[in-house]
């Protein structure tokens, strides 16, 4: 499957609409519940940590697919700070996006700066969800 994107606004709804435009790709792929659940941590993050969550920000999500193969990526509107990934605490509330997308994705990683960062994640088919 050639690549497919979409731009989203930046808000909380589009995390939703992320996951629909995700489920909608993969379908009945063994990977599309997973893809779903790393789409919306990072999702989340772009609009919670980026510029992509101001008025009129925006964030881009990305799927490439294959039999046994997914890349996944958000592309927000860049900010100051730089994602980071960390074991987070068990009694935080927050702090999980990363970690969560590191345990589930075969190679993960972000590119890009201030102006705008692409964060992406690669499935392989067979590492699902380990608790479904």
């Amino acid at each position: 499957m050639p690549p497919f994107s979409r731009h989203f606004l930046g808000s909380a709804p589009s995390v939703t609409e992320a996951r629909r435009f995700v489920t909608a790709l993969l379908g009945r792929s063994p990977m599309a519940q997973t893809a779903e659940l790393i789409v919306s941590e990072l999702a989340t993050n772009a609009i919670h940590h980026t510029a992509s969550g101001r008025f009129g920000g925006r964030f881009i999500v990305t799927v490439q697919a294959q039999p046994k193969r997914a890349w996944l990526a958000v592309v927000d509107e860049g900010g100051l700070s730089t994602p980071k990934c960390f074991r987070p605490s068990p009694e935080g509330e927050g702090g999980r996006g990363l970690f969560l997308v590191s345990e589930l994705s075969t190679d993960w990683g972000i590119w890009g700066d201030e102006n705008g960062r692409t964060v992406w994640a690669t499935l392989v088919a067979g590492q699902e969800i380990p608790w479904t």
